[in-house]
Parts: structure tokens; C-alpha cells; sequence
């Protein structure tokens, strides 16, 4: 207990500015006590502004007080250095490299334990206190310690930027809106801050998709390493069975064979591990990517907020996609060898090539088609079928332009008729890969789609609409949004208006791609599925009358 009074006493009698002993000591009208240099120094710094205020309790006073030195508690403190009493308490924890430092401490700093954007300060516990204490300082936003504050200052005009400028996309203060920024676009930046926010999640959002969809590939290739491996070592099997039938010869042919299965084995197996370090790769950077923005989406300075996003959103290139289609694999050694077995050794001499290993196709599909100038090299004319058209949709330029009229065209009955429904299919059924783009005009908006052949014609049940069953697939573009649709359910899609979509389908792959074309292609929207049935382009024109979209001609 004697210890503890101790350390009270030595707490007493330090000074709350440089937290040593006190020297010197003067007492403010407050009841304040520190050492005269310290209150001098800090008073210094305000003599411009002619109001000179208590550190701890902020009372102002005017004139300067003229500080005298108090006998009684210098006698005090000279007593308490007697006792052998250290100058500062134990448990003070100083600023070291990395830290924020309080910039109210003189001398040894203490590390901060919070930034005021008010005052653009950082304070230590104690001189922190008054934040906590005073009625005005309670409403000053505190932060987490940061070394930043200054970027908060207008270096101009010495205000704190409090605003931001869309036009020039930089953080200002309120004089700068009304000097050189007059007339500019400008908002609060807790306003810009939340624009911003929302964008992050879509950025969040689309990297968390990119994540799966690798997670998936990466999936579909363990898939193949398995069967590759399975494959492989069922003609393994099988090839030396039958190779124990057969004489001496043929049994130099079973280790040929064997030898060079395993080697293209390997070769195959080791280009989908390549592969699959690659997506692995990506993930892991996504996921790094994800986590710095969730840390940028936490931190409450809306200017620090601005500062880094524009280096931080932008997304790296995406790995193309993998593709799985169906492989011969290694089936037809075996039914070679068992060939072989039969025709004897004229044969094993004369047309060994039948049955090298050297045929056996396991390479992983061709990458998707980055540049519009590869889309092109799919590039397929659509022309649309007039026994499906909708009664009001009137088609022109060949077949390959839609436009909605308010009545009733002279089409005969056809049970391929869309009856109800504002929509028409193309002629041509859609296999392998296939490039189309779809430009329409108008007021309102189209859904670019494909389908199957039979879905339902009749009515204007979900069944029938482009995008609300099972067969079909639309995106539906407006002159403000994109959504996509499948089975009813809507997928909102950000990127670039264009009134011009590209459609990638790469049909065996599995791969539906919409694009927003304009100077350059910008992804909007990929399907990964399994498509059962060949594919029909389709487009549904939305209400409005004149409204018209067209099938490009791309050759």
C-alpha cells in the first residue's frame, strides 16, 4: 500500500507536456500545474492567435497570465527526487520506429492511441483525455493513429479538405470549390467516400466470382488428372495382357508401348498441373486483393479512402479460362494391341504406327479469344426465322433487323411462333464456336439471347420469355443497367454502356461470354455450363414502339 501511495505522489507532481518531474513548477488559475518551460513553449505556438488555453482542461485566458514559480511545489518535487523516485512512471509506453507519436508530448514521445481529423492531431492517452472530457472536443471524429493527417490539409489554402472534385477527381477544401474549382462537379467527400464504397463491393463482388469460377476450374482439372491417370492405366493393363499371348517380339512391342504411354501420361499430366499452378496463383492473389480492399472498405478517413482506391481497384488481367472437353484419351491403344494380336508379325512390322501412343490427343483446349480480332475469327452470320417472330415485330435488312411496330403484322399461323411474347430465334442452330453482335436503337431495351429449339412458344408463361426457364439464356441491356437471366433468376452486371453487345458461345466447351463492344471489348457476363441441346441466337424487344435491334454483319 506504501508503494502505491508512492507512485500517486510521484504522478502528482509531473508535468502533463513533457511527463517528467516537475522543474520549475507554475500553477495556472485552473489548478494546473507545469513546468514553466514546457507552458511557455506551448503558449509560443499560439501567440498569432492571442488566446492562450490549458493543455489539460482547455481554459482560455487573455492576456498571456505572467507565470511565476511556484516555491511550494518545487520544494515538493525536490523532496520526491530525494526519495529516489524515477522521473517518469514505469508503465509509459514511448513511440518507437513505426509508431504514431503524439504530437502534443515534448521531449520523449509517447505513442498515440488516436488521431483527432478535427483537429488533425494525434494524442497519447492522457492528452487524449480532454477529447473525452470537454463537451466541444467530444464531437471531433477520432480515428485509429495515423501519420497521414497533413494530407488532409489544403496546401494552399492551410484548410482541412473536407470536399472532392469529380472534375479533376482530387481532394479540396471549401475555398478551393469556390476559387479554382468553381463550377466544377463537386460533392462532400463522406459523399464520394460512399460512391466509391459502393463501387468497391461490385469490385469485391466480381473477385469473389473470379474466385469460384477458378475454384471450379481448378476442380474440372483434378477431374482430368483422374481420369487421364484411370485412362492410361487401363491401356497399361490391358496392352500387357495380350502382349503375353505373343512371342518374343511382341513382347518387345508391350515395353514400347507401356514406355510411351507413360511418357505422353506425363507429358499431359504435367501441362494441366502447369495449368493448375496458374489458377492456383491467381486465386491466391485474388484472395491478397480481396483482403487489401476489405482493409482500404474498413478505414474511416475518407480521404486516405480516396487516396488509394484508384491503385487498388484495378484488377489484374484474368487467366483465360480452362476448358474441358471430351478426349479420346488412351482407349484406342488397347483396341490396337488387340488388332495387333490377331494379324500376326507382318503387321506388328509393317504398320506399328497404328498403334502408337504418339496419336493419343490429351492437350488442354485452345485459350478463349482475347482481342476482337480473334472474336472475329468465329464471326457467324444470324439471320431470324419469320415463323418465329412475334406478330408486332417486323423484320428487314435480310432478316437480320427487329423493329417493334404497334400493330399486328400479316404473318400466317406457325406452331414456331412466338404467340405472346415480343421475341424472334434465328434460323440457324449454334455448335463449336460462334461470334455474333447484336446493336439496337431506341428508347426502352433488348434482351441478347440464345435458347434452345423447343422452348415453349405459347403464352406468356415463364416458359416461354427469353431468360426465365431452363432453356434459354438473356442478357437484358438498357440504357442504364445490364442483368442477366437464367431460370428465372436475375444477376445484376456492371461495365461500360454500349449499344452494341458481342455473344462469344464456345457450345461443347460450355461457355457463354456477353461483352460490351465499343472501341475496345469489355467482359460483361460468362456462363460455365453443359449444354445439351444445339443453341438458336434470339433477341427480345421491350414495349416500346420504333425500338429496333440488328445482327451485324462482322465479314
Amino acid at each position: 500500500m506504501a508503494q502505491k501511495g508512492v507512485q500517486l505522489d510521484k504522478e502528482s507532481f509531473s508535468c502533463s507536456i513533457c511527463l517528467d518531474p516537475l522543474k520549475d513548477p507554475v500553477t495556472l488559475t485552473c489548478g494546473h500545474s507545469y513546468c514553466m518551460d514546457c507552458i511557455n513553449s506551448h503558449w509560443d505556438e499560439e501567440d498569432q492567435k492571442l488566446v492562450y488555453s490549458c493543455p489539460q482542461c482547455r481554459k482560455t485566458f487573455r492576456p498571456r497570465p505572467v507565470l511565476l514559480r511556484s516555491t511550494v511545489l518545487a520544494d515538493l518535487v525536490e523532496q520526491l527526487k530525494k526519495t529516489g523516485l524515477q522521473a517518469a512512471p514505469a508503465d509509459h509506453c514511448y513511440a518507437g520506429p513505426g509508431d504514431v507519436a503524439c504530437d502534443v508530448c515534448s521531449g520523449r514521445k509517447l505513442k498515440a492511441q488516436k488521431s483527432c481529423l478535427v483537429c488533425l492531431v494525434s494524442y497519447c492517452k492522457q492528452h487524449l483525455q480532454p477529447h473525452y472530457d470537454v463537451p466541444q472536443l467530444k464531437k471531433h471524429k477520432l480515428v485509429e493513429p495515423s501519420e497521414k493527417l497533413q494530407e488532409n490539409i489544403c496546401s494552399q489554402h492551410d484548410e482541412v479538405m473536407k470536399m472532392f472534385c469529380r472534375t479533376d477527381r482530387q481532394s479540396i477544401c471549401y475555398l478551393c470549390s469556390v476559387d479554382q474549382h468553381k463550377g466544377h462537379d463537386t460533392v462532400s467527400a463522406a459523399a464520394e467516400r460512399s460512391e466509391r464504397q459502393k463501387e468497391l463491393e461490385v469490385s469485391r463482388l466480381n473477385i469473389q466470382q473470379r474466385i469460384q469460377d477458378r475454384e471450379k476450374d481448378v476442380k474440372l482439372l483434378q477431374q482430368e488428372l483422374e481420369a487421364i491417370n484411370l485412362s492410361a492405366d487401363k491401356a497399361v493393363e490391358d496392352s500387357e495382357k495380350m502382349f503375353t499371348e505373343l512371342i518374343r517380339l511382341m513382347q518387345k512391342r508391350s515395353s514400347e508401348v507401356k514406355r510411351q504411354v507413360r511418357s505422353q501420361q506425363e507429358t499431359e499430366v504435367s501441362g494441366v498441373k502447369e495449368v493448375e499452378e496458374k489458377l492456383q496463383q491467381e486465386i491466391r492473389e485474388l484472395k491478397s486483393k480481396d483482403a487489401e480492399l476489405k482493409k482500404l472498405s474498413n478505414t474511416e478517413d475518407h480521404n486516405q479512402f480516396l487516396h488509394s482506391y484508384p491503385s487498388l481497384s484495378a484488377l489484374s488481367p484474368s487467366t483465360s479460362s480452362i476448358q474441358i472437353r471430351p478426349r479420346r484419351r488412351f482407349d484406342h491403344v488397347t483396341a490396337a494391341v488387340s488388332r495387333v494380336r490377331d494379324i500376326l508379325q507382318d503387321v506388328l512390322r509393317n504398320k506399328w504406327t497404328d498403334v502408337s501412343p504418339t496419336e493419343v490427343d490429351v492437350l488442354l483446349p485452345a485459350a478463349e479469344p482475347k482481342t476482337r480480332a480473334e472474336f472475329l475469327q468465329y464471326s457467324r452470320e444470324i439471320t431470324l426465322d419469320p415463323n418465329t417472330a412475334f406478330r408486332r415485330l417486323v423484320l428487314s435488312e435480310g432478316n437480320r433487323k427487329v423493329t417493334l411496330r404497334s400493330q399486328d403484322q400479316s404473318y400466317s399461323d406457325h406452331p414456331d411462333r412466338f404467340t405472346d411474347c415480343y421475341q424472334v430465334l434465328s434460323r440457324e442452330s449454334l455448335t463449336g464456336r460462334c461470334y455474333w453482335e447484336v446493336k439496337w436503337r431506341g428508347t426502352g431495351g433488348v434482351s441478347v439471347a440464345v435458347s434452345y429449339k423447343n422452348i415453349s412458344r405459347a403464352g406468356r408463361s415463364d416458359d416461354c420469355r427469353f431468360g426465365s426457364n431452363n432453356k434459354s439464356w438473356a442478357l437484358y441491356c438498357s440504357n442504364d443497367s445490364y442483368n442477366f437471366r437464367y431460370n428465372n433468376v436475375q444477376t445484376p452486371v456492371s461495365g461500360p454502356r454500349s449499344s452494341r453487345v458481342g455473344v462469344f458461345l464456345d457450345h461443347s466447351a460450355g461457355i457463354l461470354s456477353f461483352y460490351s463492344v465499343s472501341e475496345t471489348m469489355t467482359l460483361l457476363h460468362r456462363v460455365q455450363t453443359t449444354f445439351t441441346q444445339p443453341l438458336h441466337a434470339g433477341v427480345y424487344v421491350y414495349w416500346f414502339r420504333g425500338l429496333s435491334a440488328e445482327f451485324c454483319r462482322l465479314k
